[in-house]
């Protein structure tokens, strides 16, 4: 990622500490593996920006790399001008978060020459910003050096921030096919969506199968879809038949996303699917979401918006679950389950399968396809977000808890997951209306997430906590 660099610093102050400052943020960043943005010592003094002229070159610096910038850092290594900070910002125009850094004091270094303030500059520059209504995120200790590692961890989730940001800025999603009958839960409103950026490209489910009974099963495209499911999952005692169904369906599918420019999807399954092409597409949806490009059944629309904000700030796959079943008579662990089509970095063990629950109604071999399997013991994040139409808004819930290796006899991708306090989760989700369906990641990134929500998108979030 690339950010760009604001260095206050205010006259009166020891410049020496807005040079140090400034060279200090850029190793911090290089050895966080990002590049910077940052005005040369020639272009102000130091470097830094002390006035309403510094503030316009720093501005137009930016301007020029508007196209790289994900998200600018303000560094304080002294008390620092408040208001040309926020010139910056304000004549940049640049839609990205913003990260407020503050250098600490050390008690034996409390002279003119070595003092610096910015405990107190940092709260007179978040004051300024608020007052431009210029948004912006906070480190986690008030003030913190920007060589040690609590300061890369600062880092990493404004980083994730960022990305969830940016990833969510002109996002289009792929619908293909018509919500499921039985299932109203996953209703959606285009236009809040669409209001928040975030488009959504439908395609009928019968041009999807059209294209794919025009489609040669000795197809070059066919025969590496193929290849590409043997080398992901075991098909072991999987008709051939149904391999190929798969493996034309995803081929099919993916040009179609890459025709209209979408990279994540929610597609029809339950039981149009079955019925009129004879698979269930787990394997392909599986592979997209393998690859980060998060694929949700059912058509939930919502859903795959909060399986793709988990895999943009953690940078691996998520899955979509339903908060399935109590798992004994533990108030704090549930079942989370699939039928499935979670991707393969899930499983502690897996393969592929059919789908026991349809198949006494649609045969048994028109139902070849899932991904069957434990779901590995770990960290994660949930997260669910929703449309609601009668406010008008974007809304949702997130919390952090773990899958557990507590033993379960089951079919369907599925496992055993502990949240503290879960009776109250469960409270707060049938109190507000939430759908059963809920994404997972094997990350921790939910103060990222809520940063992006309540900072930078307005949404309303609850974040469930101890």
């Amino acid at each position: 990622m690339t950010f760009g660099i604001v260095v206050g610093s205010r006259g009166f102050f020891p410049g020496h500490l807005a040079a140090t400052g400034r060279e200090h943020m850029i190793q911090a960043i290089e050895k966080a593996g990002h590049k910077c943005v940052v005005l040369d010592t020639e272009a102000t003094e130091h470097g830094a920006v002390q006035s309403y002229e510094d503030a316009k070159k720093c501005a137009d610096l930016f301007k020029r790399h508007a196209d790289e910038i994900d998200g600018i850092v303000v560094t304080l290594p002294n008390f620092g001008e408040e208001r040309p900070i926020a010139d910056t910002l304000r004549m940049s125009k640049l839609n990205v978060p913003t990260l407020i850094q503050a250098t600490p004091d050390e008690p034996e270094k409390m002279s003119i020459k070595w003092r610096r303030d910015s405990f107190c500059g940092k709260m007179s520059a978040c004051n300024n910003l608020r007052q431009y209504g210029i948004s912006y995120s906070l480190t986690d200790s008030h003030c913190v050096d920007p060589l040690s590692e609590e300061f890369q961890s600062d880092l990493q989730r404004f980083a994730a921030t960022c990305r969830i940001v940016g990833g969510l800025q002109g996002l289009r999603i792929g619908a293909i096919g018509a919500r499921p009958e039985a299932f109203n839960t996953v209703r959606y409103s285009e236009k809040i969506l669409e209001a928040a950026g975030i488009s959504v490209v439908t395609l009928d489910l019968s041009e999807i199968l059209g294209r794919v009974s025009r489609l040669d099963d000795s197809a070059p495209v066919v025969k590496e879809k193929i290849e590409a499911i043997k080398n992901y999952i075991s098909i072991t005692d999987v008709p051939h038949p149904s391999i190929i169904k798969q493996a034309k369906l995803a081929a099919v599918t993916e040009e179609w996303m890459k025709e209209v420019d979408v990279t994540v999807s929610a597609i029809q399954c339950w039981t149009s699917m079955e019925e009129n092409y004879g698979v269930v597409p787990c394997t392909m949806m599986s592979m997209m979401s393998s690859n980060l490009m998060s694929s949700a059944c059912e058509v939930d629309v919502c859903g795959l918006i909060s399986m793709h904000m988990l895999a943009l700030a953690s940078e691996t796959p998520s899955a979509l679950l339903d908060w399935n079943n109590n798992y004994g008579k533990n108030a704090n662990k549930a079942v989370c389950f699939h039928c499935s089509n979670l991707p393969k970095e899930f499983f502690s063990e897996y393969k592929m399968d059919f789908q026991e629950i349809i198949a006494g109604t649609v045969g048994k071999e028109n139902t070849y396809g899932t991904i069957d399997g434990s779901i590995k013991a770990g960290d994660m994040t949930y997260i669910r977000v929703s449309t609601d139409d009668t406010s008008g808004r974007v809304c949702g819930y997130i919390g952090e808890g773990k899958f557990t290796e507590d033993p379960l006899d089951t079919f369907g991708g599925a496992g055993v997951v502990e949240i503290p306090n879960m009776q109250q989760l469960l409270r707060y989700i049938c109190e507000n209306g939430f759908e059963h369906h809920v994404a997972a990641n094997f990350s921790s990134v939910g103060d990222s997430v809520i940063d992006a929500c309540k900072n930078y998108l307005g949404w309303e979030m609850y974040q469930h906590s101890d």
